[in-house]
């Protein structure tokens, strides 16, 4: 071993740590004592409209379907959703607001479905608690308006709606939304992008096999 080499290694892990504390919060000290700033933004800059507009953007490029409605007009967009996709019957969480209820299809309260009922459902509607611009996902933590996670992973349908003021611009911002949920009550959290999909061994997209094949986001803007 060259001489020193140990204190150098030494002396570029303590460099590499420091820039990790650093990009959890508000900066860190580096060897010489000097300020090492956070690594990523942590709070988005960009106006409403166009967070709303970005996360709308990032949507569609997972294949999804997307569309912004004014607050009256959910109800039309989930049923004109649901007569395209011939979902006849949808799992609901019970506290799903009456004003979102679509006329027309038979709504299901989860009222501890088993995987059998959710799996022989066309499909789920749903709220969630965020969204994120950034990576075109909305989140899921078992709180109001979502429901427990199962009846958002079995059906083949996953209708969201989505309030314009729950879309945030960076991740950072949602992880500091969600902070709560997770350290005090415990909730699980899912991300979702898109619909379910995966690769096989040969690259063949297969989509499915971990939750809906078809995603629907509805974004409710509070401008309309």
């Amino acid at each position: 071993m060259v001489a020193g080499a140990g204190s150098g290694v030494s002396e570029a892990r303590e460099e590499v740590l420091a820039r990790v504390r650093a990009a959890g919060g508000d900066g860190a000290a580096g060897r010489g004592g000097e300020r090492i700033p956070p690594l990523y933004r942590r709070t988005s800059e960009a106006p409403a409209e166009e967070i709303v507009a970005l996360f709308a953007e990032r949507v569609a490029d997972y294949r999804a379907t997307v569309r912004t409605v004014a607050g009256r007009e959910v109800p039309a967009a989930l049923a004109e959703a649901c007569t395209r996709h011939g979902a006849k019957r949808l799992a609901v969480p019970a506290d799903l607001p009456s004003e979102w209820r679509p006329e027309g299809p038979e709504l299901v309260e989860d009222a501890d479905l088993s995987h059998e009922e959710l799996g022989a459902l066309d499909g789920v509607i749903t709220g969630c608690a965020l969204a994120i611009a950034e990576t075109g996902t909305f989140v899921l933590d078992s709180g109001p308006a979502q429901g427990r996670r199962a009846i958002t992973l079995l059906p083949d349908l996953h209708l969201c709606v989505v309030r314009g003021e729950q879309i945030v611009g960076l991740v950072p911002e949602a992880l500091d939304r969600l902070r709560e949920a997770v350290q005090a009550e415990g909730r699980p959290v899912t991300f979702v992008s898109g619909p379910s999909a995966t690769s096989d061994i040969e690259l063949e997209r297969v989509e499915g096999v971990h939750g809906p094949r078809k995603l629907e986001v509805i974004i409710v803007s509070a401008s309309r």
